[in-house]
């Protein structure tokens, strides 16, 4: 939907004032939620912010909620609308606010894969949807006894899936699935990387493999280098380097430590005072980070911005805001019961495994 005139002409002040206006006026019966990449213009109007999985439970948890306005991309409103109650309303700012990530797995390649895969190794693979992906993946993945994860539980998800059956097929994201795999000690020949367009994946050995991972990357961390690792050691020799697993395994074996948004979250507020630290994540949350602790020295590994995240800002969620006030919210998310309900088992089974 094309931001109406009205909105455009209002100054980023005179937007701000509106939305507290209309937080207050609405009270209980909304609830934003902010995810880490916003920008600071829009963070500042979350109920909550976090990671993937904290806003996972927090759109579970949103009992008083009528209308839940989720603050991130098109997938993260998805599962908002599948663990909401059926009377609550989800929306978005900007539905056209996607995900590069998710839309590199489509759930028709991902069946094929499974059918070879199955053929392969019959009942013996669990497919794995890390939560960057469409609504239609993660009830493929419901319904074939799978599951969703996120980067905060993807080892004791994969380590769950593995108790349960001896092959994964890890689906969109090839580095948190790679990263994974390797710190649970499986083997670099046993984790291979389905590319689609081929047979078997492209993979001449695949009865070898032990983890399958899907052909996908997000296209923020993929932009970290090891150029970069070198370059910021030289400038600090005595700096500490956090990347999240998105990031490619070359980069994560160089840093001293790796983890979900949360946990570098935590990490960098852990620090003692003094800290040198270099965040391999999405810019706005790694300044964000500088500002909240100015007795460290927080600076980005490189400058890489998600400009689906982007899209989200004051002046489209000041209309989201108002609509709701006016009982006729716009950009509204909602999921079809027949792909809702195998989602939402794939959702829950996440969260029950957390």
């Amino acid at each position: 939907m094309v931001l109406p005139e009205i909105y455009k002409r209002l100054s980023e002040s005179e937007v701000a004032a509106r939305i507290w206006a209309a937080k207050e006026k609405l009270g209980k019966e909304m609830v934003i939620l902010g995810h880490h990449y916003m920008s600071d213009a829009v963070i500042q109007f979350a109920d909550y912010r976090g990671d993937s999985l904290e806003l996972s439970r927090r759109a579970a948890q949103a009992s008083e909620a009528r209308y839940i306005v989720f603050c991130g991309v098109h997938f993260m409103a998805e599962t908002a609308s599948i663990l909401s109650r059926s009377d609550q309303i989800v929306v978005i700012p900007d539905v056209r606010a996607g995900c590069i990530m998710a839309d590199m797995a489509e759930t028709d390649e991902v069946e094929r894969a499974w059918a070879d895969l199955d053929a392969l190794w019959p009942g013996d693979v669990t497919p794995i949807t890390y939560v960057n992906s469409v609504a239609s993946l993660k009830a493929f993945c419901g319904a074939h006894g799978g599951i969703a994860c996120t980067s905060s539980n993807a080892a004791k998800i994969c380590r769950w899936a593995l108790e349960r059956t001896g092959h994964v097929l890890f689906v969109p994201d090839q580095n948190l699935g790679a990263n994974t795999a390797l710190a649970m000690g499986i083997p670099a020949d046993e984790i291979m990387i389905w590319n689609p367009s081929r047979p078997y994946g492209g993979n001449p050995n695949i009865e070898e493999a032990r983890f399958i991972v899907w052909r996908g990357f997000c296209n923020v961390h993929v932009q970290f280098a090891i150029e970069h690792v070198i370059a910021v050691r030289a400038r600090y020799p005595d700096i500490q380097i956090v990347v999240h697993p998105e990031c490619t395994p070359d980069v994560v074996a160089l840093a001293d430590a790796n983890g979900s948004t949360s946990y570098i979250v935590r990490y960098v507020r852990e620090a003692p005072a003094g800290a040198k630290i270099a965040v391999g994540t999405e810019a706005n949350l790694v300044y964000r980070l500088a500002k909240e602790c100015p007795d460290k020295t927080v600076i980005p590994l490189a400058d890489s911005y998600c400009v689906s995240m982007e899209r989200i800002n004051p002046w489209n969620l000041l209309r989201s805001v108002e609509s709701i006030l006016a009982g006729e919210p716009v950009e509204q998310v909602s999921v079809p019961s027949e792909i809702r309900e195998p989602a939402k088992i794939a959702l829950e089974r996440m969260l029950g495994a957390s």
